[in-house]
């Protein structure tokens, strides 16, 4: 969503952080440079207006003037008056309320509200342990109900019963009795919307509230819409009286401008943000994470975290045992691909890394996509046991049968066998490093415990992240809330990835076209 306002301000800031010293006038410039930038990225004009005013007054400060590196410390202040204007620290879903909490979904027609319910059901079911109860209070648009209830059963998430003919309100009042009596934790109430604003929708959701009384008013606005979004959330704030903001389809194309005014014109935060379609494609809005990809400093945390949640545990930590032994067969190139796609795919991966967006048109242009890893996998999987156990017994005939089997071609086996190579050295110079290297960091910052300084996984499944820990490894591969760092310095190969890009460290895979 951001990768356009990323490119802008990363062009800007490349140039002042080359200047060894800064005048008043080159700040001027760059100023005038980041409003116009904001301005195309469609954030609201008062926004950007108090946001220049408030850079502009610190960066022309004695401190960045007579600093040591000036264009380093204005990208600093730029980064910090990001966090502020975005919220300043994360805010989720408030659950601290007397059982059944009460969720309100409202927004127009179409930007994902009842999707987006679903998420957050299913999010509160398997991260929180929470029951919940969801209802669909949309008796307007055809088959709504029943779209909510199919979503419910697909996630494992109870939906009130439907009865045709009840009006929103009795649905309202009907789904707090029942959750009453079926001791659930949280109702979310999904409620109908409209093509556009109007008196009797506002009513309709004033109804609402004045019934169900909930503990968190949600509104679903989608990021593409633009200023329209900013627009909607005024309105709704003002009649409704909204605690939060979830951004859906923040994984489009969207100049990005919705997310950054939402905050500052309703004083309202930003709870979650949509970034895909599939039901766990929802996360915590984190404003010091978000600035940092606008910036292109990336986003390891978030990256460690989506791991943590979606990597299966027992297989990572039999790899890691592996690994410090030096062993990589393409078994477990394969494992490593499927956990690749569990947490993003390629694509989803290499945008949280510091220093990409810098290469965005490299990366573009080697036609890089995560059909390239269900390739991969399926070339390993027409593999026979021991082929996969010992790859140097696949000789022509072989590779012609392998390749047969995958729908591919020779050469596409030659290439697979010619990265796993280079992965395997890597896995083995990486076991003798003290610690592990940077696996090691990666498996510490999961969770302690395997031993060998190579980290591993808690008894009994998933760990418990330590913040601190995951902020400090953020820190040691480039991230964080500091400065644009050089980006490839002891970066780990990534699975899928062959050749060489400038910047990325020697990164296997990136720059070769299919």
């Amino acid at each position: 969503m951001f990768d356009n306002l990323s490119e802008r301000l990363s062009g800007i800031f490349d140039k002042l952080t080359r200047r060894g010293a800064l005048s008043e006038n080159d700040v001027n410039e760059a100023m005038r440079e980041v409003r116009r930038a904001l301005i195309e990225a469609d954030v609201a004009l008062d926004v950007v207006r108090s946001f220049v005013d408030k850079v502009r007054s610190r960066a022309i400060g004695a401190d960045v003037i007579r600093s040591v590196t000036p264009g380093q410390m204005v990208v600093k202040i730029v980064h910090d008056q990001l966090v502020e204007m975005l919220g300043s620290e994360a805010e989720p879903i408030d659950l601290h309320a007397a059982a059944p909490v009460a969720i309100m979904m409202v927004g127009l027609q179409g930007s994902g509200k009842t999707t987006t319910s679903a998420k957050i059901a299913r999010r509160l079911t398997q991260q929180q342990k929470r029951k919940v109860l969801m209802a669909s209070l949309d008796v307007r648009r055809p088959a709504a109900q029943e779209q909510l209830r199919i979503l419910g059963e697909q996630n494992g998430i109870d939906t009130l019963p439907i009865v045709a003919g009840q009006s929103p309100t009795d649905i309202a009042t009907r789904t707090l009795q029942a959750a009453r009596l079926g001791g659930y934790d949280v109702v979310i109430l999904d409620t109908a919307g409209r093509t556009h604003i109007d008196e009797p929708l506002m009513v309709e959701m004033a109804d609402i509230k004045a019934i169900a009384k909930p503990h968190e008013i949600l509104l679903v606005a989608d990021s593409l819409t633009g200023q329209d979004a900013v627009n909607l959330a005024r309105s709704f704030n003002e009649r409704v009286g909204i605690t939060g903001i979830v951004l859906t389809r923040a994984d489009g194309d969207g100049r990005g401008g919705a997310a950054l005014s939402m905050r500052a014109v309703t004083g309202k935060p930003i709870k979650l943000i949509g970034t895909g379609e599939k039901a766990e494609d929802l996360e915590d809005f984190h404003p010091g994470r978000i600035a940092n990809r606008i910036l292109g400093m990336g986003d390891i945390v978030s990256l460690v975290e989506k791991a943590a949640q979606n990597i299966d545990m027992e297989e990572a930590a039999k790899a890691a045992e592996k690994m410090r032994k030096g062993i990589f067969d393409l078994d477990d190139l394969a494992n490593q691909l499927r956990q690749m796609e569990k947490i993003g795919g390629m694509s989803g991966m290499l945008g949280m890394l510091p220093g990409v967006g810098k290469i965005k048109k490299q990366i573009d242009g080697a036609n890089l996509d995560d059909s390239m890893i269900k390739r991969q996998v399926a070339i390993i999987s027409s593999m026979t046991k021991a082929e996969r156990r010992n790859p140097d017994i696949l000789k022509a005939s072989r590779k012609k049968r392998v390749a047969a089997g995958a729908g591919a071609k020779v050469e596409d086996v030659n290439r697979l066998l010619k990265m796993h190579r280079q992965m395997a050295d890597m896995m083995k110079a990486m076991g003798k490093q003290k610690g592990g290297g940077m696996l090691g960091k990666m498996m510490g910052a999961l969770g302690g415990g395997m031993g060998g300084g190579m980290g591993g996984m808690p008894p009994g499944g998933m760990p418990n992240i330590d913040p601190a820990q995951l902020e400090q490894l953020a820190k040691q591969m480039g991230g964080g809330a500091g400065l644009p760092p050089g980006f490839g310095k002891g970066m780990p190969g990534l699975p899928g990835l062959g050749g060489k890009l400038p910047g990325l460290g020697g990164i296997p895979g990136l720059g070769k076209k299919k």
